[in-house]
């Protein structure tokens, strides 16, 4: 089926696989800082507020940049900000809708607690009250899901937190710097190439008809996330997440009993720059649940550095869930039950 340009035509209307595979290009991106003029003040915290996807670019700067950073930096997915956050606190408010209610609360917390705020955002009541107060923002380009453009949002991220000194230019620049790579990565899943040469198509051959779970490590966490994500949103099928060691101390326990029969499809996101404590974790899991659960598959990152197999792994998941989703006979792109959780809120 997945060799079908006919079922694949049929079921992915809305041409899914042209976004993934032009992710890479979405890494070069040329930012610009709106409204940067600050004040100069001494920033020793960042908090990056956001939701989904946009909140999933700060997880993979933060994995990425964590040997690199010298000061705290968290991200927050409610609607409330940290009691710590002061005016030494970058507060950048992320929604690529620019609608979303949460990140909107945040904005006006930060503002009200004096810290240095941006934002970024393709459009919607974000960059409108940015503009009409003249806050540093970066505007990323409209018209994909948000889940699709994490890399756009990624690289504003690393545009603002270089431009209030967080980061570096050569920091900022890597980004970029892996666009041609991952595009020959991209190449070798398209539709064109057959399931015998695709890793995206076989990968999703092993999940259908089942729940998708993903683990990550301390890196490889927030590709787990993506994962979670692009199998919920793209492929609608239901799925979980959990990283090591954190799983050993509790949802380990859980494959151990009922229910008996487990219809899931378990997938180790494993990097190379993983620590390898936490590689053994994942051996050592596989073999003591043997029996007790589906044997894991392993993934291995590809890429010569941590952000590359951060940003590898990132787009496999897209072309894996969509393949999965044409499986299921279902659209990938509309989110349609989202939208009309939105309209209820605001009634």
């Amino acid at each position: 089926m997945l060799d079908d340009a006919n079922v694949i035509k049929q079921r992915d209307p809305g041409d899914a696989l042209a976004v993934a595979a032009a992710e890479w290009q979405q890494l070069q991106l040329v930012t610009e800082v709106l409204d940067g003029d600050h004040d100069g003040r001494s920033v020793n915290k960042v908090v990056v507020a956001g939701m989904g996807g946009s909140a999933l670019a700060a997880l993979l700067a933060k994995a990425w940049l964590e040997q690199q950073l010298s000061i705290p930096f968290e991200v927050v997915r409610e609607y409330e900000l940290p009691t710590y956050v002061d005016e030494a606190t970058l507060v950048i408010c992320s929604s690529y809708s620019g609608n979303t209610e949460e990140t909107l609360a945040t904005l006006e917390q930060a503002k009200g607690l004096g810290a240095q705020v941006s934002v970024i955002a393709a459009g919607g009541k974000l960059i409108e009250q940015a503009a009409a107060e003249a806050i540093a923002r970066v505007q990323i380009p409209a018209g994909l899901q948000p889940r699709m453009a994490v890399l756009f949002n990624l690289k504003a991220l690393a545009a603002l937190l270089g431009h209030f000194g967080i980061i570096g230019q050569d920091l900022q620049h890597e980004v970029a710097a892996h666009a041609e790579w991952l595009r020959d990565e991209t190449d070798q899943w398209l539709p064109a190439v057959t399931t015998d040469k695709n890793q995206a198509k076989q990968l999703a051959l092993l999940a259908v008809g089942k729940t998708g779970v993903f683990y990550g490590g301390r890196l490889t966490g927030p590709v787990a996330y993506k994962w979670h994500i692009s199998w919920n949103e793209n492929a609608k099928n239901v799925s979980w997440w959990n990283v090591y060691p954190e799983t050993n101390h509790n949802e380990f326990i859980g494959w151990a009993s009922h229910p008996v029969e487990k219809p899931f499809a378990v997938f180790d996101l494993k990097s190379s720059f993983e620590h390898p404590r936490i590689l053994k974790r994942f051996e050592v899991t596989d073999k003591l649940l043997s029996g007790k659960r589906p044997k894991a598959t392993p993934i291995l990152l590809q890429g010569d550095t941590p952000l590359a197999q951060l940003l590898w792994g990132s787009i496999l998941a897209d072309f894996v869930s969509i393949y999965l989703a044409i499986l299921n006979g279902v659209d990938p792109t509309p989110v349609e039950l989202v939208e009309k959780f939105k309209a209820e809120m605001v009634k």
